[in-house]
């Protein structure tokens, strides 16, 4: 038995890449997933897989569907919000409807959802949030207009719900990957270094369920190199720029 054994997890993002694998690791691990994301399809034939597993479509962008998916939810243990949209894209080549699109499914998308469950929790004196953000979020990257904005927004508002949340009985982590290959990382024209199977990645995130650390990173040493940019002062990075 495991500590995810009976317990019901919310997976929002679940129907590809890390999102799918993740739901499968916790599904092996004893848990009770509800499974939403758009792809209806999707998620039928992944809860088909499963041992204990319902889909939940959701449309993380509008709030009556969130509403709606949290009453269909039921009663849960804890959380995992891994929707995500990505468009590469410089600031010379700004699209509005693009970078609207992706602040509303990383960082929005995740206030309409947790705003469903953080009260329950907070009353239950109880409760599991994991938020995946990216890498990308701790500091400004070139052709990451609203992507890198939107992770960065994800991480603060972890950071703030663990301090609000102290001694409440409510675990609140942030879980930051690099790059994984996905249907999203596709559209990258760049070398992504150390790039990530799906399968290998969701190893991380849940091991990083089973801790109340607030902060995982990976993968490692690319990480590092990452956590180690953000810390150099501004008059260094944007040098003749």
């Amino acid at each position: 038995m495991t500590q995810f054994a009976g317990k019901t997890f919310w997976l929002v993002g679940a129907s590809h890449g890390l999102g799918r694998e993740v739901a499968r690791q916790l599904d092996q691990s004893g848990a009770r997933l509800v499974l939403s994301a758009r792809s209806e399809d999707a998620l039928d034939a992944l809860a088909h897989e499963l041992r204990r597993a319902k889909p939940v479509p959701v449309d993380v962008t509008d709030m009556d569907s969130v509403r709606k998916a949290a009453r269909l939810a039921g009663p849960l243990d804890g959380v995992v919000y891994n929707a995500g949209a990505y468009e590469p894209m410089r600031t010379q080549d700004w699209d509005s409807s693009a970078v609207l699109g992706m602040s509303d499914v990383n960082f929005t998308g995740a206030l309409r959802v947790l705003g469903q469950v953080v009260p329950g929790f907070v009353k239950a004196g109880r409760g599991d949030i994991t938020l995946v953000g990216s890498l990308a979020g701790y500091r400004g990257l070139p052709a990451s207009i609203g992507y890198g904005a939107s992770k960065a927004a994800l991480i603060s508002l972890a950071e703030t719900m663990r301090h609000d949340l102290k001694d409440s009985g409510v675990t609140v982590r942030m879980v930051n990957p690099g790059f994984i290959k996905t249907r999203l990382t596709d559209k990258n024209s760049f070398q992504m270094p150390q790039l990530m199977d799906p399968e290998d990645a969701a190893g991380h995130v849940v091991a990083a369920m089973q801790s109340r650390r607030l902060r995982t990173d990976f993968p490692r040493p690319f990480s590092y190199a990452i956590k180690a940019f953000n810390l150099l002062p501004d008059w260094l990075v944007y040098r003749g720029k």
